[in-house]
């Protein structure tokens, strides 16, 4: 005689480089320094780790500005963990779980759909502190995920950067906000 089992272990297995893990995004931003303009940039990644619902990428961004009074150009590459479904640690209480309304709130219909993520974001960039020599960056995003076919989604994602930046033979730091929509694949 077999009893049913009301419980369903879900087990977790590291996966390094999944099947689909490229994502192209595109950046619009606003800088504090070097130079303060809003500009378009264009970024690339692959998830290196995926974990459950956590996951390593690791994302170069390129950034360019041309003018007549100069130019400029920015190359990053940082690590990018993310917990996915951060939401879901508010399961509680057991009737109206507060995770399900805000899901509700911000995804309406498709808040079974939306896989949103906070992640942080640590590495370097070229120019850094002179114009031939590596600077750091970190920051953090939050953003959310809309699986639209296997294999392909939609993610839209605001991230915050500090980094280190040579401009005009001045060396300082500056700070990002950025706005990204992209596909992953």
């Amino acid at each position: 005689m077999t009893l049913p089992s009301h419980a369903v272990a879900a087990e977790s297995i590291p996966e390094l480089f999944p099947l689909r893990p490229f994502n192209f995004d595109v950046s619009f931003n606003q800088r504090t320094f070097a130079p303060q303009t809003r500009v378009i940039a264009a970024q690339a990644g692959l998830t290196a780790f995926r974990y459950g619902n956590l996951e390593v990428r690791t994302v170069y961004q390129y950034y360019s500005q041309h003018t007549p009074t100069f130019t400029t150009d920015q190359n990053s590459l940082y690590l990018n963990p993310r917990w996915n479904n951060f939401i879901d640690i508010l399961d509680f209480p057991k009737d109206y779980p507060i995770n399900r309304m805000i899901r509700h709130v911000l995804f309406g219909p498709l808040e079974d759909r939306a896989v949103p993520y906070l992640g942080a974001l640590v590495g370097g960039t070229i120019p850094g502190r002179d114009a031939d020599s590596p600077g750091y960056l970190y920051g953090g995003q939050v953003g959310v995920r809309f699986p639209v076919a296997r294999g392909f989604s939609v993610d839209m994602g605001l991230q915050y950067i500090r980094l280190e930046i040579d401009f005009k033979n001045k060396s300082d730091l500056s700070e990002q906000w950025l706005f990204t929509t992209g596909v992953r694949f």
